[in-house]
């Protein structure tokens, strides 16, 4: 059985303490309680992870997070008499009887009940009873109670749960119908009189009961309202919420995209690396951006030595002697592709009637100096000198991405001799292929801003490379963090009026601290420097699909293959958006708030890089995350299809000779 203390200390500072829960009682019996024996055999791995789990008949063990905000709403204290109404798994009962003197639990399912009790037992946890019974009228012969806690809707706050408190107790209790539930605490104050809080926006299963809900959705005829319904599901509020896109190409596709015209940074992010649409759609947002509204940067997750290149092409600026051509390497399709090239001949045609050097609009690189080409070296070398760490650097580096959950990868890597051996050779060859490249560079005279970016690439080089070889967090901090900068920079050189547009995968987009990234993995993101630096004049805009295909290799180094996108799993917000039956929309996710509180509870969502394995999709692509707090606006596309790289097929007869892709 492995030993889950670590994750559980970890779950209580990440996801717990750093998210406001103060309670020293309450992070104390966090620690104490095995959450791994109070899941579904099976699911003892995913215990300590930020999300609610499935526990049998319909129901969930709730987020940790949430079991303990809930507990410390309730102020539950040493000695007192505590009824949890929804026992389900018995865990928040059992994180309760460490603090409490006795807690009572209702549950409504024998099969959980029984299951819940044999916990307690095996435990040793002998101050809890629990019993099979209508929750929602409490349980009067053991009351009143000092705290009553339900995991469970109700249309309204139960009147026999009032009752049942002492004075000066409290109720926590989400109310409302199913699509917008607010917690509430009620507190007793006198024998009649109760004082009444809001406390967050939650989304819980409903209570079932005599003064709940009945089972086909409407409330009981004991609240004074039957046959009222729940209100509507969560797909049918999104697709109210949504404004339908028409197609790309039509002129009006990027109207809605105005209203973040005042932003400083817009970040457009993408759901993998070789869609199409999400391309297409990026670059008519970003014309409308520099045609009417001043943008002047487009800032990329590319390299800056081969972004330069563009650069120079699209600012009718002369090229370097002896460059070779832009984006050459490994994933050659991610820039090279006939989305990328049209926007790039319409940037150049758009700055040729610009007579202000000022006024054109830039297309830069953001990234460290050059992930893939340095990988390349690194496997060059290997496989000279150790084929076999050869074989295990290109399983990592098909791993080197936030949301693949392969820790066994980096384990191997760092225990293989021939990492050991050869890790000093390999950060030297990095630099040298660096140096080499720079040295050309400084040949031509290029601008302050170029050297002074190339300068700081050589500062960051050997520490980059070093943390690289042996991957982690640190690599991902790292390279989002000169990613950034370099933003800031740009923003800077342009002046003080500048406005960038960032393209970039949802996983640097979106604000990392409300993902596994940051939650989990202490990993940080462009998205969340920005939210951080620019506060409100950021707009995070990310990028989804339901099936399709794509353009990923199988791993890294590997051909390009047009693969087929699974559809999304039922329990991601990709299939919440699938079933609105809208194929394509923009979804403010700062408009309707009983839609941003429904959809605040974590969800699987789905990161497709470079590489994409369909074969362990779950494992490789979906990690939690919660979708309002990580962007302020989805943009939705049902159906994709994959990126055309550029071959021989789309060379330009009489192009220029300073066109940057060397076709």
């Amino acid at each position: 059985m492995p030993d889950f203390s670590y994750a559980r200390e970890r779950m209580v500072e990440m996801q717990i303490a750093r998210r406001g829960v103060r309670d020293a009682f309450v992070l104390d019996a966090m620690r104490r309680v095995p959450r791994e024996a109070f899941v579904e055999p099976g699911f003892e791995e995913f215990a300590y992870e930020d999300s609610p789990l499935p526990i049998g008949e319909g129901q969930t063990i709730s987020q940790p997070y949430v079991v303990a905000f809930m507990i410390e709403a309730a102020e539950v204290k040493p000695g007192e008499r505590v009824l949890e109404v929804g026992a389900g798994s018995g865990y928040a009962a059992a994180v309760m009887s460490r603090i409490a003197g006795k807690v009572y639990a209702i549950e409504r399912h024998e099969a959980l009940a029984k299951a819940a009790q044999r916990r307690f037992e095996e435990l040793g946890y002998d101050n809890i009873e629990l019993r099979v019974g209508d929750g929602s009228r409490g349980w009067p012969e053991a009351a009143p109670f000092d705290a009553i806690l339900v995991a469970a809707g109700a249309p309204g706050v139960p009147e026999a749960l009032k009752e049942r408190l002492a004075i000066g107790g409290r109720l926590v209790i989400p109310v409302g119908e199913e699509a917008s539930q607010t917690l509430l605490r009620i507190t007793r104050k006198g024998a009649a009189s109760y004082e009444e809080e809001s406390l967050a926006g939650v989304a819980f299963v409903p209570l079932i009961g005599e003064q709940g809900w009945v089972e086909d959705g409407r409330r009981s005829a004991s609240n004074h309202l039957p046959g009222q319904s729940r209100g509507r599901t969560l797909p049918e509020m999104i697709a109210a919420a949504a404004e339908p896109l028409p197609a790309i190409d039509d002129p009006a596709f990027a109207e809605p995209f105005d209203r973040f015209a005042n932003r400083r940074v817009v970040l457009l992010g993408e759901a993998s690396h070789g869609t199409s649409e999400f391309y297409r759609a990026r670059a008519a947002i970003a014309r409308r951006l520099i045609e009417r509204h001043g943008f002047t940067i487009l800032a990329v997750e590319a390299d800056w030595p081969d972004a330069a290149a563009i650069d120079r092409y699209v600012r009718h600026r002369p090229a370097r002697k002896r460059a070779e051509p832009p984006f050459q390497r490994f994933p050659t399709w991610m820039w090279r592709n006939t989305d990328v090239a049209a926007f790039v001949d319409w940037l150049r045609a758009r700055n040729e009637n610009v007579p202000e050097p000022e006024r054109r609009a830039g297309f830069y690189g953001l990234d460290i100096y050059n992930m893939s080409g340095s990988i390349a070296a690194v496997l060059d070398y290997l496989d000279k000198v150790d084929p076999e760490a050869a074989r295990v650097a290109r399983e990592r580096y098909g791993c080197l991405t936030p949301w693949q959950r392969e820790p066994s990868t980096y384990g191997r890597a760092v225990l293989t001799g021939g990492y050991r051996k050869c890790e000093q050779a390999v950060i030297e060859q990095c630099q040298e292929l660096l140096r080499r490249r720079l040295e050309y560079a400084a040949q031509d005279g290029e601008s302050f801003l170029d050297a002074a970016q190339n300068a700081r690439l050589v500062a960051s080089a050997e520490r980059y490379y070093r943390i690289m070889y042996y991957g982690g967090p640190d690599s991902w901090n790292l390279r989002d963090t000169h990613m950034f900068e370099t933003l800031e920079h740009l923003l800077e050189a342009r002046g003080p009026g500048s406005k960038a547009i960032v393209w970039a995968h949802n996983s640097h987009i979106g604000d990392a601290r409300y993902t596994d990234m940051g939650v989990m993995r202490e990993e940080l993101n462009i998205g969340q420097l920005c939210r951080e630096r620019f506060g409100g004049e950021a707009a995070l805009i990310g990028f989804g699909t339901h099936t399709g295909t794509v353009a990923a290799a199988s791993d890294w180094d590997g051909d390009m293959e047009v693969k087929r996108v699974r559809p999304s799993r039922p329990d991601s917000y990709e299939r919440l958006c699938h079933d609105t039956g809208v194929p394509s929309f923009l979804l403010d996710l700062n408009r309707d708030q009983a839609l941003r509180r429904r959809l605040l509870e974590p969800r699987l969502e789905r990161f497709i890089g470079v590489i994409y394995r369909p074969e362990s999709e779950l494992m490789s692509h979906y990690a939690e995350a919660s979708l309002p707090q990580q962007f302020d606006a989805y943009v939705w596309f049902d159906a994709t299809a994959a990126v055309t790289p550029l071959g021989p097929e789309h060379a330009r007869p009489g192009a220029p000779e300073t066109y940057p892709f060397g076709l």
